[in-house]
């Protein structure tokens, strides 16, 4: 089994050790590591089946499947600094646009990646379910993107 490296790993805070929740998104440090395999493209998903903000105006707590698709160039995200990432927007007040689309964008700025998509499965509010989805382009041929898998809100149907 191949491990990383300590060159690999240098300058990670979070790995390891006990790290507290950031306040919020602004607050949320994002790392990241090599691509391990730079020489080939492959699709990486991470899927955030309990995702939570917060409305804007009433300050309930809203509920989103997200599911984040992305190729990889030299950078692939370290999970758990993505994990407290996603964490802090638990107190953060945005619309489900807003907290969508500002999350793939901080990831794109983070990992410049050669694609990436979100979608953003949100339960409803005020009896209307929001989806949010968005893709940097398209992504290279050849690689194998699977469904997202989420199906559209039906209630209790």
């Amino acid at each position: 089994m191949k491990r990383a490296s300590k060159t690999q790993t240098k300058g990670l805070t979070m790995l390891g050790a006990p790290t507290a929740m950031p306040a919020n998104p602004d607050e949320a440090v994002l790392e990241r590591v090599p691509n391990p395999h730079p020489d080939i493209s492959f699709c990486v998903r991470f899927a955030a089946p309990e995702f939570t903000s917060l409305c804007p105006l009433t300050g309930q707590p809203d509920f989103a499947h997200l599911v984040l698709d992305y190729i990889p160039k030299k950078w692939i995200v370290e999970s758990k600094s993505l994990k407290l990432y996603l964490g802090s927007f638990r107190n953060h007040g945005a619309f489900h646009e807003a907290c969508t689309i500002d999350i793939a964008r901080r990831l794109v700025a983070e990992l410049s990646p050669a694609w990436l998509r979100i979608g953003g499965y949100w339960y409803p509010r005020g009896g209307i379910p929001i989806d949010v989805f968005w893709q940097t382009g398209m992504p290279p041929k050849g690689v194998w993107i699977p469904d997202q898998g989420v199906a559209g809100y039906r209630g209790r149907g």
